[in-house]
């Protein structure tokens, strides 16, 4: 089968295509046929060398995989995730752990996320990550009707997820992007008012149509994330959860004391593993009855993965990426 190899951390011409023998699931193990995997900016972040996780060459990348269970391991197949003894061979499933950049993909039975009827592969791919996170961002700001709710950027998986969340909310959805294509994925998302942080003076247009605002969801972080956070109001809420700038913003303490704003820093990302699987299953269920929908920007040949990669790094995409066997 082919499957994506890093040989040693670099650029994206550091991810190989090989042929490598057909893997064999082991006990508690299932044996995936892979229709679409994820790309996360954490990938490239990891092939460079860096990022939460010890990785170690040579490694297959990859962190999600959705597509059907062909083959099981021995007591692989006792039940399945839904406790109803209907067994996992056959079903559709995703695969929430690592090494997923492959046409199959061994996994245990614990990694396994069913997807449910009327949810395509790669749409329920494009929500593994991202669907949880935002519901998990959306509960700890405690968004309520009437507030209004900056989010940036508004055209990313999360971002374009976060922004569908606010507004469903009740709240008033500012959604900043960079260019004219991800500030058209912000406006299809829902935003009532989409700007372009990448022109000159992007904050002020935001306080000249809204004035301060009550929530803000930044995924950004560096100087955007800085001034973002001036446009905080008193007794607001500012919530970091990325750094794709550089660097998360980390508000001035005085500051945010003084201005009596809660400040939820990258932190808060460790404690969103409680819960995580209830919140993947239930927006799974919402997308499948079209309540959600996530944002697929571009699909990528498998073989092709240096080219995601590429196309992650240089800001092109709008939404999410997949890589389709």
């Amino acid at each position: 089968m082919l499957t994506i190899r890093v040989d040693e951390f670099g650029d994206p011409s550091v991810l190989h295509p090989v042929e490598v023998p057909d893997p064999v699931p082991g006990p508690g193990e299932v044996l995936v046929e892979v229709e679409a995997a994820g790309v996360l900016f954490l990938d490239t972040i990891l092939r460079r060398g860096g990022g939460p996780y010890p990785t170690t060459p040579p490694y297959v990348p990859g962190r999600g995989a959705a597509g059907r269970v062909v083959g099981v391991g021995p007591g692989a197949d006792v039940a399945g995730a839904d406790g109803h003894g209907t067994g996992w061979l056959g079903r559709r499933v995703l695969v929430d752990g690592p090494g997923t950049y492959a046409e199959q993909v061994v996994a245990p039975v614990s990694t396994l996320v069913p997807i449910p009827d009327g949810l395509g592969a790669r749409e329920a791919m494009a929500l593994l990550h991202d669907g949880g996170t935002a519901l998990a961002l959306i509960g700890a700001v405690g968004v309520r009707p009437g507030e209004s709710v900056l989010v940036l950027p508004a055209a990313g998986g999360a971002g374009s997820l976060l922004v569908q969340l606010a507004r469903r909310a009740g709240a008033r959805v500012v959604g900043a992007a960079r260019g004219a294509a991800k500030v058209a994925v912000a406006r299809n998302a829902g935003a009532d008012l989409v700007v372009d942080y990448g022109e000159p003076g992007w904050a002020d247009a935001v306080r000249r149509r809204v004035g301060q605002v009550d929530v803000v969801l930044d995924g950004v972080g560096g100087p955007l994330g800085t001034e973002s956070f001036g446009l905080v109001a008193e007794g607001g809420r500012f919530s970091n959860y990325g750094g794709s700038a550089g660097a998360p913003t980390v508000p001035d303490p005085g500051d945010a004391a003084s201005r009596g704003i809660e400040v939820l820093g990258m932190a808060q990302l460790a404690g969103f593993a409680e819960g995580r699987r209830g919140r993947q299953e239930r927006f799974l269920r919402e997308a499948a009855e079209g309540r959600l929908t996530p944002v697929i920007a571009r699909t990528f040949p498998l073989a092709k993965a240096a080219d995601a990669h590429a196309a992650l790094e240089n800001r092109e995409i709008a939404g999410k990426a997949l890589l389709i066997p």
